[in-house]
């Protein structure tokens, strides 16, 4: 069996937490690290990493996460998600693992495509100028497609 490399992914991140971001953008520069092309798709509440009002202030979700260990009616007392986000902030930093905005604009000069959903921005009521500059353009899902043409897709 002859072993090939990855050459291309294309990664979406749908989801607006920390623990939903976070993964994408790890991956998206671990590609870049070694040479693999990168495109990262922003839908849904996702945006929220690459919008210039909320790159930085996207939370840890404490309700319905069964990996928080605690039981969800605890998430709900007013704090509690702030207080988890500050905590995994905290350790992040010890990882020397960037900001939201700092990491997509990491990602940019390392040649990582960004976008934004074309639907999602249209159902949002949001334009480009609601994005950071680092994001290259909102393109619907059929652009998306085409950008992915023999790429690796990670849902994440």
């Amino acid at each position: 069996m002859s072993e090939s490399k990855i050459k291309k992914v294309s990664i979406v991140i749908s989801k607006g937490s920390l623990e939903g971001v976070y993964p994408g953008l790890i991956m998206a520069n671990g590609a870049r690290m070694e040479g693999i092309d990168a495109t990262v798709f922003f839908t849904f509440f996702g945006l929220e990493a690459i919008m210039k009002k909320k790159a930085d202030k996207i939370k840890v979700a404490t309700v319905g996460n069964p990996a928080m260990h605690m039981p969800s009616l605890l998430g709900i007392i007013p704090g509690m998600s702030a207080f988890a986000t500050h905590k995994m902030k905290k350790e992040m930093e010890k990882l020397d693992i960037p900001p939201v905005s700092e990491f997509i604009e990491m990602l940019s000069d390392a040649g990582a495509e960004l976008y934004a959903c074309k639907a999602t921005v249209d159902m949002f009521h949001l334009t480009k100028d609601d994005f950071v500059p680092q994001v290259n353009d909102i393109i619907n899902v059929a652009t998306f497609y085409e950008k992915s043409a023999g790429a690796e897709i990670i849902f994440t």
